[in-house]
């Protein structure tokens, strides 16, 4: 499973990029499927401490699947946007357990 990291207008520094990857191992138990992670982290605006943070899952036989989360602390929105991708692969999976 390959990750990508990257920021917009914004430095991804090393203690949030190995946040990301730290988070994204939570979705390694789908490597059955997922290729590939995208992060993307930006600065909502220069003058308001707004980041936005969104994960495209890359899905083999699938459309990928995507989550955003905007918050006033990087590392919360990571959290969530994880949790969010988790809860999309999740739901995924048990539907193809259910048709087979």
């Amino acid at each position: 499973m390959r990750i990508n990291i990257v920021g917009r207008q914004f430095e991804i520094t090393d203690p949030i990029r190995l946040h990301i990857e730290k988070k994204a191992e939570k979705l390694a138990s789908y490597k059955g499927f997922v290729q590939q992670l995208d992060f993307v982290v930006w600065k909502e605006s220069p003058s308001k401490e707004e980041y936005a943070v969104e994960v495209t899952v890359d899905v083999e036989r699938h459309d990928d699947f995507f989550a955003k989360v905007e918050g006033p602390d990087v590392y919360d929105a990571i959290d969530e946007v994880v949790s969010k991708a988790d809860r999309q692969l999740h739901d995924h999976r048990e539907k193809l357990k259910s048709v087979r």
